[in-house]
């Protein structure tokens, strides 16, 4: 079977895509099971940008067809922010505790009704011969005054979901998969790779 090489030393995302792409006609494997140590920086202005750079890296480094994304929480209050820099927003080796708690103290005065935000995520796919598919997801809710729930990683616990009066953290893998930024991205990858399979 061929190989599809996830391209992310992020054990959560890992996880998640294991489970979204359980029955494409790929094996899925993660950088460290094809022995890659190497990393690519974000330095991309865009998370398009940032998925095609970490997708095409890896799919030269391994010649293998590779999946990278980027994702981000766009918070309408914070014009956009911290979106395409989510995972660096509180600064360099800042945990997701940290991350949290610096958008919570940036949104501190912000009212509940102009807390809206989106997650949104582009999945690139790439081949060795840097061919590349971006794939789009989004999804919108608005962010708590505090965290709730245990599931997930990143801003999941402040990310509310209004029609399900839950946060992301608070929704078990197989329902946050269905409404999801990744998700809703992930689904059009699956559609991409039943068209490529061998």
């Amino acid at each position: 079977m061929a190989k599809l090489l996830l391209a992310t030393n992020n054990q959560a995302k890992v996880r998640e895509y294991r489970s979204l792409l359980q029955n494409v006609p790929f094996e899925l494997i993660t950088l460290a099971e094809a022995g890659i140590t190497t990393t690519v920086s974000e330095v991309g202005g865009s998370l398009e940008e940032n998925a095609r750079l970490k997708a095409t890296v890896m799919a030269a480094k391994s010649r293998l067809l590779t999946l990278a994304d980027d994702s981000g929480l766009e918070v309408a209050a914070l014009g956009g922010e911290p979106g395409p820099l989510s995972a660096r927003y509180a600064g360099e080796g800042a945990s997701d505790r940290d991350r949290v708690s610096y958008l919570l103290a940036r949104l501190k005065d912000v009212p509940w009704p102009e807390r809206s935000a989106r997650f949104r995520c582009v999945i690139a796919l790439a081949t060795p011969e840097e061919k590349v598919e971006l794939c789009h997801g989004e999804c919108q809710g608005m962010i708590t005054f505090e965290p709730r729930g245990e599931e997930g990683f990143g801003y999941d616990p402040i990310f509310y979901l209004p029609r399900l009066d839950k946060t992301m953290a608070e929704l078990p893998l197989e329902v946050k998969n269905q409404i999801s930024h990744r998700g809703q991205a992930a689904r059009k990858v699956y559609r991409l790779l039943e068209r490529l399979k061998v």
